[in-house]
């Protein structure tokens, strides 16, 4: 061998790593981060399921509101007040019989009552109570009192039967009756009154609860 001649083998170099790989020290480079996706600008609309389950179910017109008629209620119950007055005074100027005592002789010939004419008291002040029970009804709340007023109608012309009988028989002479019949008087009149003004006034309707009339 000459002395010019290179007396160390040639080296290949070996290729470096990939940068994104792993290095000579076994370690991994970060990766780049990527760009955040960009979000698509649309318009919010309106989730019609959502509304439609979400809607009223009641309406927004007008409504009828429960309310009680005071008026009628008190001109009843006045009414069967009546009644119960006149069971504790005389019905005739030249007898002494309270009407409660011609009310118990009505119980008692219950079955001779169209002969013996005692009906007519027995009808006023049974009348008379059921009036008072129609009455107190009226104070409830209610859209309507109408129902209950045809009732009281019906039971005030019985009521007006057992007074305008006896005085049609007496040809129409207040003179042979005392204080308690005034009282069964009363009870029919108190009772129409009543009556009518529960028959004549219709449900109120709105949109807003009516303020409280005492």
């Amino acid at each position: 061998m000459s002395e010019g001649a290179d007396s160390t083998p040639a080296t290949t170099e070996e290729p470096l790593p990939h940068a994104t790989g792993a290095t000579a020290y076994g370690a991994a480079t970060a990766p780049v981060p990527s760009a955040p996706p960009v979000p698509t600008d649309t318009p919010d609309t309106p989730d019609t399921d959502a509304t439609a389950s979400t809607a009223p179910e009641y309406s927004a017109g007008p409504v009828g509101f429960r309310r009680a008629d005071t008026a009628a209620g008190l001109l009843l119950v006045l009414a069967g007040l009546a009644a119960g007055i006149s069971l504790l005074l005389p019905w005739l100027a030249d007898r002494d019989d309270s009407g409660l005592e011609l009310v118990w002789r009505g119980f008692d010939e219950i079955g001779n009552l169209g002969d013996s004419g005692f009906w007519q008291p027995l009808t006023v002040v049974l009348g008379g109570g059921v009036l008072l029970v129609l009455g107190l009804l009226m104070l409830v709340p209610a859209r309507s009192h109408r129902f209950l007023g045809t009732l009281a109608l019906l039971v005030t012309a019985l009521a007006a039967a057992g007074v305008l009988v006896p005085l049609a028989q007496d040809q129409w002479r207040f003179g042979g009756f005392s204080v308690g019949f005034w009282f069964a008087i009363a009870v029919p009149v108190l009772g129409l009154l009543g009556s009518l003004k529960a028959l004549l006034t219709g449900p109120t309707y709105g949109t807003h609860t009516p303020a409280h009339r005492g």
